[in-house]
């Protein structure tokens, strides 16, 4: 992936516009501008310090000015950038953040794509550019969309779910698995991952069936992957974290391995 220098620009932003295959790669590189990296299509994954971060479809990754990062992608994807001059920052995140992209910055980022336009020359450009702006500022954002622990029991555990998205035991067997009361674990996962992990375990489920839509499995299949007895209580899932059934998420945001 080649990185872009925005130092010498003129103006104020700066729109990118890629297809990248699997496996593509970007070395750790920084930028003065703060931006904003979307996949339209596919799963976005970052390396920023000693985080490693993944933004599914519909969310993106704002990285504040001169946060040294990397990325390596795992499938192919659509991915757009928008570049913010650092002036313009100083409501924007100062710490790396998944943002929830709503249908207007959808919208822009993909009527800009459309037209090739990369720097915006024209007034009604500029307050596009603006309103893409504005509408990064109030984005809700946090963190982590899948945050990591640092206490080595509770790493030991989501590692495991990780491994074993359909392991069906309750979060008391969990914890006495791990030396735990229910009550500490989940006293550990709100400190350290602002979760409970009931809602973290459903976020893994999330991006693995994403993972496996991108791929092509079968709607079944992957609702049995995951743990799920039957498809329907799989896409009943689905859809509440998604907006959407499974079947159109691909046809939506899965174009590339569709």
């Amino acid at each position: 992936m080649a990185i872009v220098d925005v130092e010498h620009l003129d103006g104020t932003y700066f729109f990118r516009h890629e297809e990248f295959g699997a496996e593509a790669y970007a070395q750790t590189h920084s930028h003065s501008w703060g931006h904003l990296n979307y996949a339209s299509h596919g799963t976005l994954n970052m390396h920023c310090g000693d985080d490693d971060v993944v933004a599914p479809p519909q969310y993106g990754i704002w990285v504040p000015p001169h946060m040294p990062h990397s990325c390596r992608l795992r499938h192919a994807v659509v991915y757009r950038a928008f570049y913010v001059a650092p002036p313009l920052c100083a409501r924007l995140p100062h710490s790396l953040a998944v943002l929830r992209i709503g249908p207007i910055i959808k919208t822009l980022l993909a009527d800009f794509a459309a037209r090739g336009v990369q720097q915006p020359r024209t007034p009604e450009d500029e307050r596009m550019a603006r309103v893409m702006l504005d509408q990064l500022i109030a984005s809700p954002c946090r963190p982590h969309y899948l945050p990591a622990a640092q206490h080595p029991a509770l790493v030991q555990l989501l590692e495991g779910l990780q491994e074993r998205p359909d392991d069906h035991r309750s979060a008391a067997e969990l914890a006495a698995g791990i030396h735990m009361t229910e009550r500490t674990l989940a006293r550990h996962c709100q400190r350290e991952l602002g979760m409970s992990l009931g809602e973290w375990r459903l976020r893994l489920r999330y991006l693995q069936a994403v993972d496996r839509l991108e791929a092509g499995r079968s709607v079944q299949d992957i609702a049995f992957d995951l743990g799920y007895s039957t498809a329907s209580a799989f896409i009943a899932m689905f859809q509440r974290v998604a907006g959407m059934p499974p079947d159109q998420f691909r046809r939506e945001f899965c174009q590339i391995a569709a």
